[in-house]
């Protein structure tokens, strides 16, 4: 099939996630055979930061107006079998009236920020997406899945959503020999919604592991926050080196956003791609994370420092690396790119049979 898909940006991971996902995704779609054209808005804080401006498994068109957009490329999305579009595209409403009403084939909106964008809508602010265009694409991919899926159908009007969650590159991550230098670990950049279960589940269990090491990787934390003398940082950490970070130690901790704890069915890329190194993962709750590991054979949840303690304390070697190997099968079966990709093509098949199972 021929996709055209206009996007945020996949040239450029600088200050964003979406490229990642495009990236990932799309990749997988050209090895599945298909075509794929990106367009993207020319931007100045992108196009000194273009990582990758000529990606190979997709040409690439760049637009400095919406005219522009609406001109250069009506042909091919008038021909393309799917056209979606993606949250956070500048005139985000204009460019997908136009898509919808040039397109032939099947057009969707990619929502990679599910909880943020329906947040946007109960306060109408209708930057990329209004209540008025939903129920004109045929399909609604969204970055959360449980029940938000019914809302946007029954509230909002789509006649198709379901859920493209985030995925991994199990080329990039994978367990590797190496000494376990750290009981506990944590990636990812402060947040003060997320420090207090950071607190309660690695600070707080540090204190009395005194023996043992502990880590925290990503910026902006402040630098008088009161850690344990065993809690090693790491300001900034690339993702080059995320993989030795994550197969560092024995266990690593899974913190969760407020807005994606209050939607459910929000996995993170964190999550998949610790656990595609085998690294046995201590989460908080959410709803919906039994759907995506079973808790006890391929996660461990904690809510409180004595549960984490608990963990450390009763876990047996084999156990542990029984729980990190259940939770990487379970990715390499459903959590991949190439996963998703075809998720996202029985998607397509859905729209044209919707009474089949395909």
């Amino acid at each position: 099939m021929k996709f055209v898909i206009i996007g945020l940006s996949v040239t450029s991971s600088w200050g964003n996630g979406h490229a990642t996902t495009y990236r990932a995704l799309l990749k997988e779609l050209k090895a599945l055979g298909h075509d794929i054209l990106f367009l993207e808005k020319d931007v100045p804080w992108y196009s000194p930061h273009r990582d990758m401006p000529a990606p190979d498994f997709c040409k690439v068109g760049l637009y400095k107006t919406n005219e522009e957009l609406k001109t250069d490329y009506k042909k091919e999305v008038a021909e393309a079998d799917v056209v979606i579009v993606g949250s956070y595209v500048q005139q985000g409403v204009e460019v997908g009236n136009w898509a919808i009403e040039t397109a032939n084939g099947v057009t969707a909106f990619y929502d990679i920020d599910t909880p943020v964008t329906l947040a946007k809508l109960e306060r109408k602010d209708y930057e990329y997406l209004d209540p008025n265009i939903i129920p004109k694409y045929d399909l609604y991919l969204s970055f959360s899945g449980g029940p938000i899926l019914k809302h946007l159908e029954d509230h909002y009007g789509s006649p198709m959503a379901r859920a493209l969650y985030c995925s991994v590159d199990p080329d990039l991550y994978y367990p590797e020999d190496q000494p376990k230098d750290f009981k506990l670990g944590y990636l990812g950049t402060y947040s003060d919604d997320r420090q207090p279960t950071v607190e309660e589940l690695l600070n707080k269990p540090a204190a009395n592991f005194f023996s043992e090491k502990f880590v925290v990787a990503g910026p902006q934390y402040p630098e008088d926050y009161a850690w344990s003398k065993n809690v090693e940082r790491i300001d900034h950490l690339p993702p080059a080196e995320h993989r030795k970070f994550y197969n560092s130690q024995e266990f690593t901790l899974n913190v969760t956003r407020q807005d994606m704890i209050k939607a459910g069915y929000s996995p993170s890329v964190r999550l998949f791609e610790a656990a595609a190194c085998g690294v046995p993962i201590i989460s908080d709750y959410w709803d919906g994370i039994h759907s995506i590991f079973d808790q006890g054979t391929e996660i461990l949840i904690a809510r409180s420092s004595d549960e984490v303690e608990e963990y450390f304390r009763n876990t047996l070697e084999s156990q542990r690396k029984e729980i990190g190997e259940n939770a990487r099968q379970k990715v390499l079966k459903s959590h991949t790119a190439r996963a998703r990709a075809k998720e996202l093509i029985n998607y397509v098949k859905e729209v044209h049979q919707p009474s089949e199972k395909v």
